[in-house]
């Protein structure tokens, strides 16, 4: 589904952030998706471990230079530093440039897809991606094979426009005119032909307050120019509807945010509040975000127990444990997760918890596979910060399904032909439920 472009703000704290990495981006049919909602999650919950990270920022702050146990490994990389900063002759030496490179390829030398260094903006910018808002014109975007409609068309030209998905509601880009459909040809009158669609949103993006001008053809019409100035935009997570004439709730959620996890308690209070006692949780192609989110969401079905698991690298193991006064922890309230290849880090921490706990039955596909915990450490000096993997998670069960992905209990095969404006998976869950017909659809 195409995510909205972004733009982050300033962190709020220099201490470090637990989170989860983002899983590789899914190629899909249909309009390309900008992958913005970074597929990691916060790892709040777990006191020591956080402190841990904590204590290594504040130790790398104070105590600059090699420790004397490791003086000798350290000989090369001083002499090659030095031979850079004080004898290369192919023109001026940043030295701060310098230093980020090396912190960069310390960090990709592990070979972990999970773990790397981020310049000072990459970092901002992911940090305030998982946060469930972002600053920028509130319009989701894709590209567009011109003549198919295909997508996953790059670079933008002649024969792959970057057109408008869809404004998001009472938005700058909703409130200044712009359409879904519309071809956005320039930005800030520079032409888009000949970037990806991550190089033109970036343009786009940018701090509230600011504008931007984005050239726009509709229909057969001239090109117009738009002016929209930028604002905070918060992003809809949870997508609500009932099925099965009413007596089905419906709650779709796509990232992970702690407003997204309120959202989600408080959709399922008003199910329960109307007299639903069957629920179906949506997480296809959810890509994560922050664990207390997810830690809050598989509370309102948990009332007590792990809801994970966290072993770090001395294997140590620590419990994450339901949060109190869920509101759907009632046996008698019957739950499906639906589950695909998408669905990965926060999402699988939830799905897993429901399925180990005898909680939810799962419905769909494998999913992601994501079992890795990721720790955040800014760097002083504006020399950006770095995501490491510091721990696994585990299901309550203590399974670790890294790589391997949670097996649904009903398998629903996606390539399953299905007849036009049904949803194959959903029927499945609807049965599982003893529902029947998927009728009665409304907007929550």
């Amino acid at each position: 589904m195409p995510t909205a472009e972004w733009q982050p703000a300033e962190p709020t704290a220099p201490a470090p952030r637990q989170m989860w990495a983002p899983w590789p981006p899914q190629r899909q049919r249909g309009i390309t998706t900008l992958q913005v909602s970074i597929a990691v999650v916060g790892l709040l919950a777990g006191a020591a471990l956080f402190l841990s990270g904590f204590s290594l920022g504040r130790q790398t702050a104070t105590t600059p230079g090699t420790p004397i146990s490791e003086e000798q490994a350290f000989v090369p990389f001083w002499d090659a530093y030095r031979a850079v900063t004080e004898h290369y002759a192919g023109g001026d030496v940043d030295r701060k440039t310098i230093i980020e490179g090396a912190i960069r390829g310390m960090i990709e030398a592990l070979g972990d897809p999970y773990s790397s260094y981020l310049s000072s903006e990459e970092y901002r910018r992911s940090l305030q991606g998982i946060s469930g808002q972002f600053e920028g014109v509130g319009a989701e975007m894709g590209a567009r094979e011109v003549g198919t409609g295909a997508g996953e068309c790059s670079p933008l030209g002649e024969t792959c426009q970057l057109v408008i998905v869809k404004p998001i509601e009472d938005s700058p880009a909703q409130r200044a005119g712009i359409l879904a459909g519309d071809i956005v040809t320039g930005i800030d009158g520079r032409p888009v032909t000949g970037l990806t669609i991550e190089e033109a949103v970036s343009r786009v993006r940018g701090p509230k307050g600011t504008t931007v001008v984005l050239t726009i053809v509709r229909g057969g019409a001239p090109p117009i120019d738009i002016s929209i100035t930028r604002d905070v935009i918060l992003e809809r997570e949870v997508i609500t509807r009932t099925l099965a004439g009413g007596t089905v709730a419906y709650i779709r959620l796509t990232g992970f945010s702690e407003n997204g996890a309120g959202d989600v308690r408080r959709a399922l209070e008003a199910d329960i509040a109307a007299g639903r006692r069957k629920v179906i949780l949506d997480l296809r192609g959810n890509a994560g975000g922050f664990v207390s989110a997810a830690r809050t969401v598989a509370s309102q079905f948990i009332a007590e127990g792990p809801i994970f698991w966290q072993e770090d690298a001395r294997e140590t193991q620590i419990a994450t444990n339901a949060e109190p006064g869920g509101v759907a922890v009632d046996p008698a309230i019957k739950v499906v997760v639906l589950i695909d290849r998408g669905s990965a880090s926060a999402a699988e921490i939830v799905a897993g918890a429901l399925q180990d706990t005898g909680r939810a039955t799962l419905v769909g596909d494998t999913s992601f596979g994501k079992g890795t915990v990721q720790e955040w450490q800014p760097l002083p000096d504006d020399t950006g910060g770095f995501r490491l993997t510091v721990a696994k998670w585990l299901t309550p069960n203590r399974r670790w399904i890294h790589e391997t992905g949670l097996t649904p209990d009903v398998r629903v095969d996606p390539s399953e032909p299905a007849a036009a404006g049904e949803d194959p998976v959903i029927t499945r869950a609807l049965d599982v439920l003893g529902a029947t017909a998927l009728v009665g659809r409304r907007a929550a």
